[in-house]
């Protein structure tokens, strides 16, 4: 009796640790900054709605798809080390 319930509980762990894993996967990346694009273009001094705020906005976009770009390699490159090289931890 006592087998199945620890066969439960670990079951249980491991179901919870990869849908954590799952629901984390969609943050943007922690060196780009979770600040608001709208409030960092005004800071610098650009109207809203003028080209340079467009452009502003545009630049922060690049850099967040290019940071996320950049974790997703890095995650997907770490996945193929750790098949490739199942001896190593």
């Amino acid at each position: 009796m006592p087998i199945t319930t620890a066969l439960r509980f670990f079951t249980a762990a491991l179901l919870a640790l990869a849908l954590s894993a799952c629901a984390a996967r969609n943050q943007a990346p922690v060196a780009m900054g979770n600040d608001d694009d709208d409030a960092a273009c005004q800071s610098r001094g650009y109207a809203q709605g003028s080209p340079e705020y467009v452009a502003c906005r545009k630049d922060r976009d690049v850099q967040r798809s290019a940071a996320t770009a950049r974790a997703d390699r890095r995650q997907r490159d770490l996945g193929e080390y750790m098949l490739n090289h199942p001896e190593r931890p």
